[in-house]
């Protein structure tokens, strides 16, 4: 089974605005809700590619009842459990006419460690060797900033593989617990590294370093438009980005993590996660606010994806 962990999902609330001006009135041509957050964005992917995860995490308040019911009308099984407050909603501003996304995000829930311990502990009681784990998105308020570390450590004890994205900080910790996949992109690469890095034999020294460092044993290096790096123990590969019309790229990275984790579980070769999470991330980014795409639009794409190995 594949657990998706949200510890700061948000409601999205994703606006079509054209030619958005700062300090200016703005109009609404378009407007759609989503559930929403990392962990969540990845359990909808999951479910269009005819797999199935459980959703997890941590809800508050009327929005996090929308959430859920949401999530209970997609199919989707979850299991969160719910703290004082109101879960967060998050505005997706998409400017067609200027080509760009401006994300405002809340600040969302306040969260005690003990409700965080109790998570935690009744999702290591689930867990198998056979298990994989998604860890994604940033804290809520009240969280150690160690949590990934303490989440990597114990999912790994019940030999769960665990799939780690997130960023800065947040990132650094889990790492030293050694995930068994990241998907870093180029520039939160360049960060962990201090230096700049621009080609795929640049990204390439740097996941190896990684890996050797922190006992890694994948790691994908999304390259935005430009495509990404996929590292393995033995292989190298770099897959050229799809050119396909954008509707939000909010979400596409989540949508990348599922196919890879679909790909983990059933066993699939290299190639055939490289091509299915190419064409899964180009497939969202064709749609609106952080909906999935639909599985027949991916399955067009597969076809599509052109790569080799470095």
């Amino acid at each position: 089974m594949i657990y998706t962990v949200t510890l700061n999902p948000a409601l999205d609330k994703t606006v079509e605005i054209l030619s958005f001006t700062v300090d200016s009135v703005n109009r609404i041509t378009q407007m759609r809700t989503d559930p929403g957050g990392k962990g969540i964005n990845v359990s909808k992917v999951i479910g269009k590619l005819g797999s199935k995860s459980i959703a997890t995490g941590i809800l508050g308040g009327a929005t996090g009842r929308a959430i859920q019911s949401a999530l209970e009308n997609m199919g989707l099984e979850s299991s969160f459990h719910f703290a004082e407050g109101e879960t967060r909603t998050n505005l997706k501003v998409v400017d067609p006419a200027c080509h760009t996304n401006t994300d405002i995000n809340e600040p969302g829930l306040t969260v005690s460690e003990d409700l965080l311990n109790n998570l935690l502990n009744e999702l290591l009681a689930k867990l198998g060797g056979e298990d994989i784990v998604v860890l994604s998105g940033s804290l809520p308020k009240g969280a150690p900033k160690n949590t990934y570390y303490t989440w990597v450590k114990a999912c790994r004890e019940t030999k769960a593989k665990v799939i780690l994205d997130a960023d800065g900080e947040l990132l650094k910790a889990g790492l030293e617990a050694g995930p068994y996949l990241i998907k870093p992109n180029n520039h939160e690469l360049s960060g962990l590294l201090g230096e700049k890095l621009e080609t795929p034999k640049e990204l390439e020294r740097a996941a190896r370093s990684l890996m050797d460092q922190y006992g890694i044993a994948k790691i994908v290096v999304s390259m935005g438009g430009e495509g990404a790096l996929y590292v393995t123990g033995d292989a190298t590969v770099y897959a050229e980005g799809l050119k396909v019309p954008v509707g939000s790229t909010v979400g596409a990275g989540d949508s990348v993590v599922a196919a890879l984790a679909v790909a983990e579980e059933a066993g699939m070769s290299l190639e055939e996660a490289v091509r299915l999470s190419t064409a899964t991330g180009a497939a969202n980014v064709m749609c609106s606010g952080t909906q999935a795409a639909e599985y027949e639009v991916i399955e067009g794409l597969i076809p599509k994806v052109v790569f080799h190995n470095l």
